[in-house]
């Protein structure tokens, strides 16, 4: 007896379907999968096993063999150990074949719970595709599972409940769609931050047109408290963007019942000792930081101190918005369009050219410190920007500063513009333009045409770093409402390009 009980697996942050084929034959008791199975779906033979019988089902005395198909492509996880068990029940005459349209996942427990696995939303949408009407799926994973429009998605508790709904019983009734909403939660606040106000300044360019930006300033000026803050002014997620982002943090297992979908975008903060193979994707072809960060922000805090390779692996996502990675186990194309913020010292101790002279490194020392970073990585960042140590006075003032609210506001209105400007294009921000959009919508004056070539000249820029000036100079426009760049958005596009990595800051300079 042969039977076949449709199923979805992950491939890298994708879904695709699978066919659970069950066959009874005569022999030797046994039970064999096949079908390129890893050591979590080969381990479901026992967990399947205790379920039927505790369920107060027999299980079948002969020889079983479960194939996986499509059989070329690996299969991991506990995904299948639902669909194992019904096709089974299924080929022992036990049950009858659910309808075509109907697909099943889900890890079992030995008494026949139900228990939740990682991707349901990309498996739910992998099911839309091909044609699945009906998905039953771990109650818990069911309201995730129900943004997938057009699928009607079942909660199961137990192997029982549903037995129960198959049979008529007790039928399972779909879980409702919820409403796809995406309203940020602010939980920090620019008014908490004193003085900084250039820096403040910077924050809001970058997020205005997506631009990646580097703080640079001595320990306690506020860096890390600076960019902490800054999702609560980026633009709200659209609803596609939160079904992408939830899609790969679903695959890492970062989603849950009570929080099934991204609302917020992310903000990453690794720690400088993770690995290339953490930033960029793992062994197992599991998304990296970059790829987390998607749609959201990364931050690199003491960048200096991540380990060099760890850095460069971030080069080609940064210009691409996406990372191919290649493994022993194949090969995986990820979406990583991030904004890059860092924060980094001055010197190896974080004081070089304070007034309180407490600095000992060396101008040796200093470049050492800054050539850690590469020129091409440097290159990609748009804005670069100083946060001096606050003085005492600027410490006691009382009077709040400008909310979130009122910045994120004026985001807004510069993003909408963006997204109006670039919809054929398929991109929303400025950070995004190609040569075509600068062509198009970064023509310069001639006397911004005289400034640009003079910067150029006198701050050795290269075609890349005068192409992201051209992208931050229209971003500052469009923060302005100016229909097209003038020389005073220029300058301050170019002043976020002065800081000089070649040669040490502060005292050295005077």
């Amino acid at each position: 007896m042969v039977s076949k009980i449709r199923s979805l697996g992950i491939k890298g942050i994708g879904g695709y379907e699978v066919s659970v084929e069950c066959f009874l034959s005569s022999g030797l008791p046994s039970f064999d999968i096949v079908g390129l199975p890893d050591t979590a779906v080969k381990e479901a033979r026992d967990r399947v096993r205790a379920a039927i019988k505790n369920t107060g089902l027999n299980f079948p005395v002969s020889r079983l063999t479960i194939n996986l198909a499509p059989a070329d492509t690996k299969k991991g996880g506990t995904t299948y150990d639902l669909p194992m068990l019904l096709a089974i029940l299924t080929a022992n005459g036990a049950i009858k074949a659910p309808s075509e349209d109907c697909a099943f996942f889900g890890e079992l427990g030995l008494t026949g719970e139900v228990r939740p696995v990682r991707g349901s939303l990309p498996m739910a949408l992998a099911a839309r595709r091909v044609g699945i009407t009906k998905l039953f799926v771990p109650a818990d994973n069911a309201p995730e599972a129900s943004f997938a429009e057009g699928v009607a998605v079942y909660p199961v508790k137990t192997v029982s409940e549903l037995i129960k709904h198959f049979s008529g019983e007790k039928p399972l009734s779909p879980i409702e769609i919820p409403d796809l909403k995406c309203v940020s939660t602010v939980s920090a606040d620019f008014s908490e931050v004193k003085g900084q106000e250039n820096v403040k300044r910077a924050l809001e360019v970058a997020a205005a047109g997506g631009h990646n930006i580097l703080l640079v300033g001595p320990p306690g000026a506020g860096k890390s408290m600076l960019a902490k803050r800054l999702p609560t002014i980026l633009p709200d997620m659209s609803g596609a963007e939160a079904l992408e982002t939830t899609e790969i943090h679903s695959v890492m297992g970062l989603t849950s019942r009570e929080k099934p979908l991204v609302t917020q975008r992310p903000f990453r903060a690794p720690h400088h000792t993770l690995s290339s193979s953490a930033m960029a994707g793992g062994a197992q072809l599991q998304p990296g930081e970059i790829s987390l960060a998607h749609n959201g922000v990364l931050f690199l805090d003491e960048m200096p101190e991540f380990h060099r390779d760890v850095l460069e692996v971030m080069r080609q996502p940064l210009e691409d918005g996406k990372v191919t990675i290649s493994r022993s186990t194949g090969s995986a194309t990820y979406p990583a369009s991030f904004m890059l913020v860092c924060a980094m010292n001055p010197c190896k101790c974080g004081w070089y050219g304070h007034s309180s002279g407490r600095c000992n490194c060396s101008e040796a020392s200093v470049r050492k410190y800054h050539s850690k970073l590469s020129g091409p990585l440097i290159d990609r960042i748009d804005i670069v920007v100083e946060v001096p140590a606050l003085e005492f006075d600027e410490l006691r003032i009382r009077k709040p500063a400008e909310k979130s609210e009122d910045i994120k506001s004026r985001v807004n209105a510069a993003r909408l513009k963006q997204r109006g400007r670039f919809e054929k294009a398929g991109f929303d921000c400025n950070a995004r333009m190609e040569q075509a959009e600068l062509r198009e919508y970064c023509e310069l004056s001639e006397d911004s045409e005289a400034l640009m070539k003079l910067a150029f000249e006198k701050m050795g820029l290269t075609a890349r770093s005068y192409d992201r000036i051209l992208r931050v100079a229209r971003t500052i426009a469009d923060l302005d409402g100016a229909e097209s760049i003038m020389p005073n958005h220029l300058a301050e596009a170019i002043q976020y390009r002065t800081y000089d990595f070649r040669e040490p800051r502060g005292e050295a300079e005077n």
